[in-house]
């Protein structure tokens, strides 16, 4: 067929260059360029798998901090909470004796102005039966006119004062 033998002839060189062209091009690129891109992802990757497996390990090394973490802040809480209360025990125990010291030193205090106020009375008392004694000698020597000794006098308001 004329028609064919035409494209033939036509196209022919252009088909010649075009396979060299695309063979070169495959050559280059597919041989040369591919390998070495193949190799970059897989270092790529390999890189990536290692860093996971490092993430992985640090996030392991991580929990097992925070869990050693936890128990020596349970530990560390527990002693503290002990060392609170055995210094609360021991702040009431000394609130305890210095309470039980100034009720001490109170009634003390307390004993030593009663016995204060007892002589104080007991002395007023002495003061008061002398003076009604006297009184009662006026009295007796003016209402009456008889004489009393102020030892009657005194016996006689002792008498009736107790």
């Amino acid at each position: 067929m004329p028609q064919i033998a035409q494209i033939l002839e036509t196209y022919a060189s252009q088909f010649f260059w075009m396979l060299l062209v695309f063979g070169i091009l495959y050559f280059v690129i597919g041989r040369g360029m591919v390998s070495k891109i193949d190799a970059n992802v897989e270092a790529r990757d390999r890189k990536i798998a290692d860093d996971l497996a490092a993430a992985e390990k640090a996030r392991a090394e991580a929990d097992g901090l925070v869990a050693g973490g936890s128990d020596a802040l349970n530990a560390a809480r527990g002693e503290a909470q002990a060392k609170a209360a055995a210094a609360k025990a021991k702040g009431a125990k000394d609130a305890e004796a210095r309470l039980a010291k100034a009720d001490a030193e109170i009634s003390a205090k307390l004993a030593a102005a009663e016995a204060d106020l007892a002589k104080a009375r007991a002395k007023a008392m002495a003061g008061i039966e002398n003076v009604a004694s006297e009184a009662a000698v006026d009295i007796v020597a003016k209402v009456s006119g008889a004489k009393v000794s102020a030892a009657q006098a005194a016996s006689a308001v002792k008498a009736v004062l107790s």
